[in-house]
Parts: structure tokens; sequence; C-alpha cells
């Protein structure tokens, strides 16, 4: 490339480096420890320990196939919007590996999770018997094989071609073509592991929307995660030189967009339930909305969408680094919320429910996924090099 930011270092600096580690080592650290914890505790509670387990999955799992998603999606524009948090979202989803680990526990915890997994209740119900050639353990673990491999191939060919581009250039008409089916795969694929891993358990419970929900649910989780990464890696070179306030303009407007289709979303889901007087599935919301899982619905309208809804409608905030990283801190907590509201009511019917376990397996987690995405942004230029629209990106603003 022929400009002259030719001169700038695009590897993390020296005290970026320290930075990093400085996270590193206490993320793996407080990993293993939370982890050896949570197995302990899952002796002593099973059911909370798979329960937790499950929400948190769902969540890491997400902001690492949301990150790959959001990086074809760059790649198909072909808009120099993307180059910035490229190599953060790439980073995120080489976290793949990790998430494949993680749900090993799942796996093996079917029958504390899923009533489809018990064979007694298969045999005396009929929704669970007419389901089982297709909801069964052999197949439940089958198809996650199925879908990990073709995220793995997925995230393999994104990473490997975007280094052979830093390497040699070119390369971008075939991460393009890549990208095209790679998002449909994406959707599919979300859809079908969502419906077996969330959906499912429910007995009764159906949505169309489903797969597309969590697809808006990622897309909401990456951008509020890339925000404040940008924000920690702008403080150092290379990054401190080239990203201004337009860039962080730019992802205050990505990050309202995504609350308003997941409200978007969310609302047609109840509506359609609701207005449609649909019988099996209006109890799915009245275990949500009739007990006191219900104050985390209205938390859940008022502070994941009218908040920051109103709050990121202001330009000047969404050009303040502090203020818009306080409203990405809120939608971070109230991704957390939501989860746990899908999640748990479908076991603790009678009302809200919280043991340390919830609190302790999300973190150990977070803390070792957090320690991996760290590892991998170290490892390469924290901007793509010979990416077509690179000048373009720096100048941005100007």
């Amino acid at each position: 490339m022929t400009s002259s930011f030719n001169t700038v270092p695009f590897a993390a600096s020296p005290e970026l480096r320290e930075d990093l580690r400085r996270i590193f080592n206490p993320a793996l650290g407080a990993g293993l420890v939370l982890s050896v914890i949570a197995i302990v505790g899952a002796f002593f509670s099973p059911g909370d320990f798979f329960r937790s387990y499950l929400m948190s999955f769902l969540f890491w799992f997400g902001l690492t196939l949301g990150s790959m998603a959001i990086v074809m999606l760059q790649y198909l524009t072909a808009g120099a919007w993307g180059i910035m948090t490229r190599r953060a979202l790439e980073s995120a989803s080489r976290t793949l590996p990790l998430c494949a680990l993680f749900f090993i526990p799942i796996a093996l915890g079917t029958s504390k999770l899923y009533d489809w997994a018990n064979s007694d209740l298969v045999h005396r119900e009929y929704v669970l018997a007419h389901r089982h050639p297709y909801m069964s353990p052999g197949w439940f673990i089958g198809r996650a094989i199925v879908y990990f491999a073709v995220w793995g191939i997925l995230t393999y060919l994104l990473n490997r071609w975007s280094t052979q581009q830093d390497e040699r250039g070119g390369f971008e008409k075939r991460l393009a073509a890549l990208s095209a089916p790679g998002l449909i795969l994406y959707v599919f694929t979300v859809t079908f592991a969502t419906v077996d891993w969330a959906e499912s358990l429910d007995n009764d419970w159906y949505s169309t929307i489903w797969g597309f929900l969590f697809v808006a649910q990622q897309a909401l989780s990456v951008f509020a995660f890339i925000i404040i990464v940008m924000a920690l890696l702008a403080r150092r070179e290379p990054l401190a030189s080239v990203f201004k306030a337009a860039h962080l303009h730019d992802l205050g407007k990505l990050l309202l967009t995504c609350v308003m289709l997941w409200a978007y979303f969310s609302f047609s889901q109840l509506l359609i339930v609701w207005t449609g007087n649909l019988t099996d599935e209006i109890p799915w919301y009245l275990r949500r909305l009739a007990t006191s899982w219900g104050w985390l619905g209205v938390a859940l309208i008022v502070v994941q969408f009218i908040i920051p809804f109103l709050l990121l409608l202001s330009r000047p905030l969404k050009r303040n680094l502090v203020a818009l990283c306080s409203v990405v801190g809120i939608i971070i907590v109230m991704r957390w919320v939501e989860l746990a509201w899908i999640v748990w009511p479908s076991y603790y019917q009678k009302g809200f429910r919280l043991t340390w376990l919830m609190i302790c397996v999300p973190l150990a987690m977070g803390c070792l996924w957090v320690a991996a995405f760290v590892w991998n942004l170290k490892n390469r230029p924290l901007l793509p090099i010979n990416a077509p629209n690179l000048e373009k990106a720096l100048h941005h603003g100007e």
C-alpha cells in the first residue's frame, strides 16, 4: 500500500501488548479458579449448574458466531465501515474451538436440561414421542457436530484468506464469494441450533421467528462488545492515531440499528402469539410475565430498548467514548438478563430464582473466553494491511 500511512505500525505496540497481558493473565487465572468452583458446585446441585451453564454458553457462543457473521457482512458489502473492527471480530471468531469444548458438558447433560432426553417422559408425553425421531440425544449431538463443522470451515477460510491478504494482497473477491453463501448458512445453522438448544426447553413452544431473534441478539451483543474493545485498543498505538470520533459514531449507529432490530423481532413474536390466541404458545409467555420473572421482562423493554434507543439518538453521545461505553455496558448486562429470561423460567416456573452457580458459571466461562480472545488478538496486526478500503477507512471523518 502506498500512502502516508505506510509508517503506521499496525502490529500492537509494546504498551498495548502489556495492556493485553494484564487482561489475559487475570482472566485465565480467574477462569480456571471459577471453573473448579463451578465443577464442585455441579456435584452438589447439578440442575442449577447445567441450567446456568446453558445460559452462559448461549451468550458466549452467540458472541463468537455473531462476530464471524459481521466479518462476512463486511466482505459482502465491500465497504470501509468494517476495516477498523475486522481484526477484533476475527479474533473473536477464532474462539470457536473453545466454544466447541464448552458444548461438551451440554452434550453430557442433556437429561438434566431437556425433557425429550428423558425416556420415561417421552413414553408418557405425546408431543415428546412425536418428536423423538428428531429430538433424541444421538441426533442432538450429531446435528451439533454438523453445525460446528460448518462454522469451523467458514471461520478457518475467513481467517486464512485474511492472513494471506495481509501477506500479498488480493483475496477480496474470494472472501466476498465465500461470505454470500456463508451468511445464508449462518442464518440456517443458527436457527436449527437455537431450536435444538433453547426452543426445545419447552415442550409446547413454537416460534417461526426464533432463529431471526437470536441472529438479532447476536448482532446486538457483537456491536456492544466491539465498542468496548475498540475503546480499549484506541488508547494505544497503532489505533490511537487513526481511530477517530467518526468511527465511534458509525459503531454507535450500527448499535442503534441492532437495538431496533432486536425490539422489532421480540415484539413481533409476542404480538403474533398473543393476538392470535395461540393457546399452545401463550403459556411460554405466562411463565415469564405472570410470575416474578415478569419484572425481568419489563426491564428488557425499558433498559434494553427504550433507554438505549433514546440515548443513541443523540449524535454527541455516539461520538463520546465514555458516554457510548456507558450505554454499551447497560446493553451487555441486559443481554445476560434476556438469556436468563429465556432459559431459566423453563425450569423455575413459580418465579424468579438466583443461586451462586448462576453467577459463578457465567463468570468462569466468560473469563476463559476473554483470555482466548486476547490471545488471538495479540498475534496478528490490528488492521488489515492490504485491505482495498484501508486508506479510505483511515481518512474517514476528515
